[in-house]
């Protein structure tokens, strides 16, 4: 496989997934809209959808089942990456990070104000769950009313329904104040005091790695996997998420804003704790590369997968330990 050609013709793909599912800016409510839908524009390298699409073509294995899903698929990756911009939105208003750039550009309050800023992230986390509830309620019409109906049976939709509440389960449970939300407040809440290690990693764990655990386990969820499988992509998606967080860190130390296309030094400017900082530079990459091994070792070990989207998906976490931005 060329991950290079790969890559970029996944990207491309993921990217008119996600657009086609963003709100018109329209009606009296236009500026929060055209806000929200200016977030998601900005681009970004659009991994978590990019993980979840991997993860369901590694499990799923039937085409009929393909056929009731893969809109539904796409519903979820939009909404990922709707709600990883949201928590983009909130964390660069002046009560949080204060960032006045973006991936390049201006971030959303700084454009739009504070205030709309702030409602284009609430709108980004709220329409990413009517996203997913249209489309799944959509696939039911379309099956309810006929089209495709010697298809499937009663059973295989209920089962169908079952995986996909499970699914919106993952993504609220794994978004909110168990998950990303959680991590982000405790890392709020602890700016400028001193934080032991396992504080650190709560809060890397679901800040970071939670959206990351959630799109992996939506995947494999939505395809049909067994829940040992399911529990092996969340074990793989906290350990690279948390791998993602330390490299974030030592880029923030070590590169530059026009490479990273925002703020550099930003943790150290607002005072926070990071595993640089408590470790150092050697340190940190060393744990980087121990995180990701484990990650890579347990992709290794499925069989009966899919074999390209398994190589795909150890190309990536590998290429996500060595980014420059």
């Amino acid at each position: 496989m060329d991950f290079s050609l790969e890559l970029n013709k996944t990207v491309q793909s993921v990217e008119k997934i996600i657009m086609s599912h963003l709100p018109q800016a329209e009606g009296f409510q236009k500026t929060v809209i055209e806000a929200m839908d200016y977030s998601v524009e900005a681009g970004g390298k659009r991994i978590r959808p990019m993980l979840m699409q991997k993860s369901y073509e590694l499990f799923c294995h039937d085409d009929n089942r393909d056929a009731f899903m893969r809109p539904v698929l796409h519903a979820f990756m939009s909404a990922m990456e709707m709600i990883h911009t949201f928590s983009l939105c909130h964390d660069d208003l002046p009560c949080m990070d204060g960032d006045k750039y973006r991936r390049g550009r201006e971030s959303t309050w700084y454009k739009y104000g504070e205030d709309m800023g702030t409602l284009a992230g609430d709108g980004l986390f709220i329409y990413a769950f009517e996203t997913v509830s249209r489309v799944y309620e959509e696939q039911l019409l379309k099956v309810s009313c006929g089209e495709n109906l010697s298809d499937y049976s009663v059973r295989e939709i209920e089962l169908f329904t079952s995986q996909v509440m499970k699914a919106i389960n993952v993504l609220s449970g794994k978004s909110g104040i168990y998950g990303m939300l959680g991590g982000q407040a405790v890392d709020v809440e602890m700016t400028g005091k001193p934080l032991t290690d396992d504080k650190l990693m709560f809060i890397y764990s679901l800040k970071t790695g939670a959206l990351l655990q959630a799109s992996l386990m939506i995947g494999a969820i939505l395809a049909g996997a067994g829940d040992e499988e399911i529990a092996q992509m969340s074990e793989i998606g906290d350990e690279i998420g948390i791998a993602f967080q330390i490299q974030d860190d030592i880029l923030d130390e070590t590169s530059t804003e026009e490479v990273l296309g925002k703020p550099i030094h930003s943790d150290e400017e607002n005072n926070k704790t990071t595993y640089v900082s408590l470790y150092g530079l050697e340190a940190s990459r060393s744990e980087v590369e121990r995180l990701s091994g484990l990650a890579l070792d347990r992709l290794r070990e499925f069989d009966d997968v899919d074999e390209d989207s398994r190589d795909f998906l150890i190309a990536l976490t590998t290429m996500l330990i060595s980014r420059k931005k």
